[in-house]
């Protein structure tokens, strides 16, 4: 859902008439936060690094200006790296939506799929190239496109990108891009390694930052239900009755993925999944049958949770606990996205209790907890502090006491 304000409100950053049809007519009625900082500092040229969680916009953030700037031009002059198929899939779409009036052409490269469409997508000479940093290394390899004319850069989840290892191709790509150009980067964090490539890459950057990793959607209704893992299939089943909504639900592996997927699908569901094992055909035809409502419920890994852009999504289930606070705040914040509302329900065995606190802690608050027949369960209060440890007085004597009096 977008917020429902007058359609003028994207014209504050001077967008010709071709770019404002296209933004109406993809629904877009007033710029997000992060949309509001970082475009007129990207509209200028100058460089930007921008920190915000995932669902706030950030794509149009970096999509505008670039149309804006390659507007009447030919030739590859932009560049997005992004760490999933399925990111650059969503941005490549963002592209062609915004783009078409102004006549901006793009395409995506990624891996997982033959190399001979992607190169005669090249041959046309798009003006913006989509690409996972892989895959873009072997058509470099090959000749079949060149960075030479590159105008603009931007690196999206950068710091998923170092968690995924690609730093080393990340590196050999920018040797290939010229040095004088306009570069953006969007991480959610700043851990060292993005910080030299800060250092060693961008020029005098804007920062733009928008909330904080650790942080949750705001509007997205958490809870926790403890259960024995053996009853986590039936909890799910029991969520699914209980509403009509679609659900994306997590699980740690793509084995646990598979065989949930099966299970909900012989109880009678509309159920994708979505996991490594997958094709990329079938991946595609999982999202966009979850996009369009074929299915209502995607079981999925972590590979798709920061790759998924699908609106209105009513519930995130995670039926295995994420292994850290970030992968929780990245599939929780699949729900709620912009100004819709959601919930979020994470299924935890009571052996798991301590990984739960431990994400707890990170993202700052607790989680209301249930049992799997809905009774809440009443924390107890944690125990007052110890008293402050100190040396303990001195004995007083009886010597001493005689000369008190």
């Amino acid at each position: 859902m977008h917020r429902t304000l007058t359609p003028q409100a994207f014209e504050i950053f001077g967008f010709p008439a071709p770019m404002l049809h296209d933004i109406r007519r993809a629904g877009w009625v007033q710029p997000t936060p992060v949309q509001s900082q970082a475009i007129p500092p990207a509209l200028e040229g100058r460089d930007v690094i921008a920190s915000a969680q995932t669902g706030t916009g950030k794509t149009g953030a970096f999509a505008l200006p670039i149309i804006r700037k390659l507007s009447g031009g030919r030739g590859l002059r932009a560049l997005v790296l992004a760490p999933t198929r399925e990111l650059a899939l969503q941005t490549q779409d963002t592209f062609e939506e915004l783009g078409r009036e102004s006549r901006v052409v793009s395409t995506v490269a990624y891996g997982g799929v033959g190399l001979e469409p992607q190169i005669e997508a090249l041959r046309r000479n798009p003006d913006v190239l989509v690409a996972t940093p892989g895959r873009l290394l072997d058509l470099l390899h090959r000749r079949a496109t060149k960075l030479a004319a590159l105008k603009v850069l931007v690196l999206d989840e950068a710091d998923r990108m170092l968690d995924m290892g690609f730093m080393p191709q990340i590196r050999r790509i920018l040797a290939a891009c010229p040095r004088e150009r306009q570069t953006m980067l969007f991480s959610a964090t700043i851990p060292p390694g993005i910080e030299r490539l800060i250092y060693d890459q961008l020029r005098e950057p804007v920062h733009v930052t928008i909330g904080l990793r650790t942080a949750p959607a705001e509007r997205a209704i958490q809870r926790v239900i403890v259960c024995e893992p053996y009853a986590k299939e039936q909890v799910l089943m029991g969520l699914l009755a209980d509403e009509d909504g679609t659900m994306l639900v997590f699980t740690r592996t793509r084995i646990r993925a598979e065989r949930l997927g099966r299970a909900l699908r012989t109880a009678g569901y509309h159920a994708a999944r979505l996991h490594s094992s997958r094709t990329q055909t079938q991946r595609e035809s999982a999202l966009e049958g979850f996009r369009n409502g074929r299915y209502r419920i995607l079981v999925a890994t972590d590979i798709a949770a920061r790759g998924i852009d699908v609106a209105n999504i009513a519930h995130v289930v995670n039926y295995d606990i994420p292994q850290c606070a970030d992968d929780y705040v990245h599939r929780v914040g699949r729900t709620a996205r912009l100004e819709a509302s959601g919930k979020a329900t994470t299924l935890v065995a009571p052996l798991e209790l301590h990984d739960l606190k431990l994400i707890e802690r990170a993202i700052g608050r607790p989680i209301p907890k249930l049992q799997a027949d809905g009774t809440p369960i009443e924390e107890p209060e944690p125990p007052p502090p110890p008293p402050p440890f100190g040396r303990r007085p001195k004995p007083v004597s009886q010597r001493d006491l005689m000369r008190r009096f």
